[in-house]
């Protein structure tokens, strides 16, 4: 997984509270995909959110 500098701020789904929840997170880059992973600002579980294709 590499980190890229970016940050993603926007909706995540939280699978702990089933709700979408506002939150920032980290861009990272695995296989050509570009993922943020962020924190649940309510229960503090990991959030992921898939962005598609990175470009090159």
């Amino acid at each position: 997984m590499a980190e890229t500098n970016e940050t993603y701020q926007g909706e995540f789904y939280c699978v702990k509270c089933k709700e979408k929840r506002e939150a920032e997170g980290n861009v990272v880059e695995t296989n050509g995909r570009r993922m943020a992973k962020g924190k649940c600002p309510v229960c503090g579980t990991n959030l992921n959110r898939i962005l598609g294709k990175a470009s090159s």
